[in-house]
C-alpha cells in the first residue's frame, strides 16, 4: 500500500470533530441528553487524536541523528498506539461510564428537537470528513480487500481515521435511536444504554486500532513482493552463488531497513565482492526508494541456510 504525502484528510477530520464536539456539548447542555454527552466526549477525543497523528507524522520525517541513526520513523507508529488507548480509555470508558450512571439515576432528556438537529448536521459532517478519508485509502489499498488492507497498511493514519470516522457515525445513529426511544415510551433508560451502545462501539474499534498499531510499533516486515524482489536483484549478480535470508522491517510507511546474506564465489576478490554490494545497494535504491539502508552480509551456503530456516 502506498503512503500519502500529505496530512489532507486529517486536517478535514480535525476540522470537522472540532465543529461537532462544540455542537455536540451545547446540545447535550440544553436536552440533559446522556448519549448526546458522550457524542461529545467522542467527538473530542477524535480531534485530539487527530492532532498526534499530524504531530507523529511531522515527526517521523526527521532525520537520522547520533542518537537515532535509523531515523524517527516509529514515532508516528507510536502516536497511533496512543491513539488507540486514548479511543479505548477516554471515548469508550467515558461513553460506558456515563451510560451507566444515566441508567442507575434516570434523567428525562428537553428540547430533543435540538438534539436530533446536531445529531443531522453531525452525521452530515462526519460522512464529509469519511468521504475523503475512503477515497485516500481506497488509493492506497490497490487491490487488496479492504480488511486486508487494514492489516497489510504500514501508514495507520490512513486506516485510523476511516475507522474512527465509521465508529463516529455509527454512535450518531445509536445516539439518535436512543433519543428516539426515550421520547416514544417516555423512558430515559434508551438514552443511557444508547450511551453504552457507543461505548462498546468505540471499544471494538480502539482494540482493532490497538492491534495493528502494535504490530507495527515492535516491528513488520515489508510487502513479500519487495522482499523478493530484493533477493532477486542479489541472485543474479555475477559472482553470488546463492542468496540467504533477505529480513526487513518498516520502520515508518516510506522507511525500511533490509538485510541480506550472500554465498560470494570463493574466486572472486574482495574488490569485487565491493563492486557486486554497491552494484546491488544502487539498483534496490533505485526500484524502491523507501529501502533506506541495505545491509549484505557474506555467508557461506547462504541459500542452504534459508531453505533450513524455512522449512522449521
Amino acid at each position: 500500500m502506498s503512503a500519502p504525502e500529505n496530512n489532507r484528510t486529517l486536517l478535514i477530520a480535525l476540522a470537522a470533530n472540532l465543529g461537532i464536539a462544540v455542537s455536540k456539548f451545547v446540545a447535550a447542555a440544553m436536552t440533559g441528553s446522556s448519549a448526546m454527552l458522550t457524542e461529545g466526549v467522542h467527538s473530542l477525543v477524535d480531534s485530539a487524536n487527530q492532532l498526534l497523528l499530524i504531530w507523529g507524522r511531522r515527526q517521523s520525517k526527521k532525520p537520522p541523528d547520533r542518537k537515532h541513526p535509523f531515523g524517527y520513523g516509529r514515532e508516528l507508529y507510536f502516536w497511533s498506539f496512543v491513539v488507540a488507548l486514548l479511543v479505548f480509555a477516554l471515548g469508550a470508558g467515558v461513553s460506558v461510564y456515563e451510560g451507566v450512571i444515566h441508567i442507575l439515576h434516570p434523567e428525562p432528556a428537553v428540547s430533543p428537537l435540538i438534539a436530533y438537529g446536531v445529531l443531522l448536521i453531525a452525521f452530515l459532517l462526519e460522512g464529509g470528513s469519511t468521504v475523503s478519508a475512503f477515497k485516500e485509502f481506497r488509493a492506497a489499498k490497490g487491490s487488496l480487500g479492504w480488511f486486508a488492507a487494514v492489516r497489510a497498511s504500514k501508514d495507520p493514519p490512513t486506516f485510523i481515521v476511516l475507522l474512527e470516522n465509521g465508529a463516529a457515525m455509527a454512535g450518531i445513529l445509536a445516539a439518535a435511536a436512543g433519543l428516539a426511544l426515550s421520547q416514544a415510551t417516555g423512558n430515559p433508560f434508551f438514552d443511557g444504554a444508547a450511551s453504552v451502545v457507543i461505548g462498546l462501539i468505540l471499544g471494538v474499534t480502539a482494540t482493532l486500532l490497538a492491534h495493528e498499531s502494535k504490530a507495527l510499533l515492535i516491528g513488520e516486515a515489508a510487502d513479500p513482493e519487495l522482499v523478493e524482489g530484493i533477493r532477486a536483484v542479489a541472485a543474479r549478480q555475477p559472482g553470488i552463488v546463492g542468496v540467504g535470508l533477505v529480513l526487513t522491517v518498516h520502520s515508518a510507511p516510506d522507511q525500511i531497513t533490509a538485510m541480506l546474506s550472500a554465498d560470494f564465489d570463493d574466486a572472486i576478490t574482495a574488490g569485487q565482492v565491493e563492486r557486486i554490494v554497491a552494484d546491488i545497494e544502487a539498483e534496490v535504491a533505485q526500484r524502491w526508494p523507501a529501502v533506506r539502508r541495505l545491509f549484505v552480509r557474506p555467508e557461506q551456503n547462504a541459500a542452504a541456510h534459508r531453505r533450513a530456516v524455512v522449512a522449521e
